[in-house]
């Protein structure tokens, strides 16, 4: 058995503990068995991935393998805990295990030990999702655009970065959000590229976190400048997000700055995924 799981960018703009985009940067896990890769080493006990595991009622270690940068707003500790908390159900269940059965206790699961529902419900599901009140559901998708990301050598703490976020807001920046995250939704499903750079501006979050990265800041203004339909800090950065349309790719990638490294993506729209059974 193994299971795996895409990476995720959450919030995307103004949809704060609310949106997440699977990535196609895949985490696989398995249990340390006689068919483990020859490769593979139990992970320690307190890895995110393993925590889940035992949380779902699995025995015995688990194994990652990881290209998720740690650390930078591509919610690696997200996918891991969907990992670890499907391959609990599957080893318990056995030959009939269907993830669907399994799905809403998954993420229940997993929002718990994540602290928010956006970047789990993304892994778990797959494309994009909106995620509140314990139910997570996918944003039909008009168009299948190219996600271009740069990522920075530094990382990002979420709970400090969460810290740093004001206790309360203004009423007219949450309007300003509901609508724009409304308004993003709307974009998503009809395809209306033309409306996106403006459904991502947000008043919550960003211009918090994005000040105390400079370089992630350059990143999103040069995204934008070079043609992206749109662009956000994904989750609590320092990691930059944006879309584009597939020939433009190369174009974008080479404008963002050097500082950093970028990838050049699709949106996963598979979800977790178990293979082996």
């Amino acid at each position: 058995m193994i299971v795996r799981v895409p990476a995720s960018s959450a919030n995307l703009g103004p949809g704060f503990d609310v949106l997440g985009m699977a990535l196609g940067i895949i985490l696989e896990l398995g249990v340390v068995d006689d068919h483990a890769p020859v490769e593979a080493r139990a992970v320690p006990d307190t890895h995110p991935s393993a925590v889940a595991f035992r949380a779902a009622g699995g025995t015995g270690s688990v194994w990652v393998r990881s290209p998720i940068p740690m650390g930078r707003g591509l919610g690696f500790s997200g996918a891991a805990r969907v990992a670890g908390l499907v391959a609990g159900h599957a080893q318990r269940t056995g030959e009939g295990f269907d993830l669907a059965d399994v799905s809403d206790e998954v993420l229940a699961a997993a929002t718990e030990l994540e602290g928010h529902a956006d970047n789990v419900a993304a892994s778990l599901l797959g494309g994009v999702v909106a995620a509140s009140g314990g139910r997570a559901v996918r944003v039909p998708l008009a168009f299948d655009p190219a996600v271009v990301v740069w990522v920075p050598s530094s990382t990002t703490s979420t709970d400090e970065s969460r810290g740093r976020l004001p206790a309360t807001v203004d009423r007219a920046d949450a309007v300003f959000n509901i609508g724009r995250t409304a308004l993003l939704v709307a974009a998503l499903a009809a395809g209306d590229v033309a409306t996106l750079r403006l459904a991502t501006e947000d008043r919550l979050h960003q211009d918090v976190r994005l000040a105390r990265a400079p370089a992630s800041r350059r990143a999103l203004h040069a995204a934008l400048e070079a043609g992206a339909w749109c662009a956000w800090l994904s989750g609590s950065g320092p990691t930059v997000a944006a879309l584009c349309a597939l020939d433009r790719t190369d174009a974008l990638a080479a404008a963002l700055p050097g500082d950093g490294h970028t990838k050049q993506l699709r949106i996963d729209h598979a979800g977790a995924v178990v293979e082996g059974r």
